[in-house]
């Protein structure tokens, strides 16, 4: 054994200690570092030669690197849809990495049943049927290209086609349905070797609304004359988290042939909360579901649960061939499921954090970001210089300047509020109209940080 890598092994209990402290003076900073940074990163340097060890590791880290890392962790970064990491989520993140467990598989451990345990107590926290079997994915990306795999593979089973095994090209031209998909539809669609034209975008409601008009969904899927098709519907649009009618699209079902899939990366959350859980309505109609875990349960990246109906039809497309893994017979491994082999296991986090915080406790951050938007949302609408582009529905508040509102500008205002260090938003486009969203998810995120947040804004407005 490499002598530094010895001396490593002999030290491990000070290590991870020096690891520990360095990491919670890291966490208990963030409220108060600059939510993001805008200089530029140091330039690439050397491949270390004799190496450093841990301890080295650890300061060259510090000294290069830490300062320029974001604090999306914390409670004002309301860039994209972040979630941060509870502290029991990280505990069971650290513990992850310590039995480096391949969760491909049950051979020779109780990781894969640990996650199959995970699997159900947050399908039964979102509503899903006992019939929607899923897996842990790195994101809503994976998951909701893995719900369209097997759609896609429906599609082959309704038109007479192995898609497996003879390629996408053998449907022909495929039909895929949606209001307002997210942009990883189309990088879904792409992969799969569907095609991202053959996204096609159904009006959605009138009135600034996001999401899709069921009786133009109607009269498109009659318009098909019988043809297999998928519909992407959604479960909280990125913009406006605006959600289709789940219950009325699932009802379309009966005199369509389509497979039902649902993105419902964060709201799916909504099911948590009693005031807003009509909302997901239908949810458990879906044929597949995405919902993204590293937004709203607040466990670190990356992490996401697929879900569908059809396992059989996810074993055909994902099942790995080969002598040393087995057939996937019975309770198929996680290896036949999913794009990867190798699978870290992602499930440990949300173990934890389930848990140790419960249903309730996951609904009382679920509530508190709403609060929080809301009151974010009366606060831009009150403020001289910005309006509101759409209703603040759920945890996201939309909005731009109420002037003259260029691309330019808007970023303008994005960037004063970055280099001011208070909080972090990123910019969209909304009806035509450059603008900027604020999104809450962070389980640290209080009224305070509400406050500071609008401060910010009326600064970069002043200035």
């Amino acid at each position: 054994m490499h002598h530094i890598l010895a001396d490593d092994l002999s030290r491990l209990p000070q290590l991870l200690q020096s690891a520990r402290d360095f990491a919670a003076r890291e966490v208990a900073g963030l409220p108060e570092r600059p939510v993001a940074r805008l200089d530029e990163a140091p330039g690439p340097g050397p491949l270390p030669a004799g190496g450093a060890g841990a301890d080295g590791a650890l300061a060259r880290f510090a000294e290069r690197w830490a300062p320029g890392f974001s604090g999306s962790a914390g409670p004002r970064y309301l860039g994209f849809v972040t979630g941060g990491a509870t502290p029991a989520s990280v505990t069971g993140d650290w513990l992850t990495s310590a039995y480096d467990q391949n969760g491909s598989g049950a051979a020779g451990s109780w990781a894969t049943a640990l996650e199959r345990e995970t699997v159900a107590w947050l399908r039964e926290l979102f509503g899903l049927r006992e019939e929607h079997t899923g897996a842990f994915v790195t994101g809503a990306t994976v998951s909701n290209t893995v719900g369209l795999a097997v759609a896609r593979e429906w599609l082959g089973e309704r038109l007479g086609v192995d898609v497996s095994r003879e390629g996408a090209a053998a449907l022909g031209p495929v039909d895929v349905l949606s209001g307002s998909p997210h942009s990883s539809i189309a990088k879904s669609l792409s992969v799969l070797g569907i095609g991202r034209d053959r996204l096609r975008r159904v009006p959605v409601l009138p009135g600034g609304r996001e999401a899709v008009d069921v009786a133009a969904l109607d009269a498109a899927l009659a318009a098909l004359d019988g043809r297999p098709a998928i519909v992407v519907a959604n479960a909280g649009t990125v913009n406006s988290v605006d959600f289709d009618d789940l219950r009325a699209i699932a009802a379309l079902k009966e005199r369509y042939g389509f497979w039902l899939h649902v993105d419902a990366a964060f709201g799916g959350f909504a099911a948590l909360s009693p005031a807003h859980a009509h909302l997901v309505d239908g949810l458990d109609a879906a044929d597949s579901v995405c919902v993204d875990l590293h937004k709203w349960l607040n466990v670190p990246y990356d992490a996401a649960v697929q879900y569908t109906r059809r396992r059989d039809l996810q074993v055909r497309v994902f099942h790995n061939a080969s002598p040393y893994l087995g057939p996937p017979t019975g309770e198929p491994d996680f290896l036949h499921l999913t794009p990867e082999n190798s699978r870290r296991l992602r499930a440990l986090p949300a173990w934890f954090s389930l848990v140790a915080y419960g249903r309730d406790g996951h609904r009382e951050i679920v509530e508190r970001n709403v609060a929080l938007a809301a009151r974010l949302g009366e606060g831009v609408a009150a403020l001289d210089g910005l309006r509101l582009l759409a209703p603040v529905r759920l945890n996201v508040v939309c909005f731009t300047l109420a002037d003259d509102p260029t691309e330019e500008r808007v970023a303008a205002l994005a960037r004063a509020v970055t280099e001011s260090g208070e909080a972090f938003l990123t910019p969209t486009v909304y009806d035509g109209v450059p603008g900027l969203r604020a999104a809450f998810s962070n389980w640290r995120t209080s009224g305070e940080d509400g406050e500071r947040v609008l401060a910010a804004l009326t600064a970069a407005l002043a200035g």
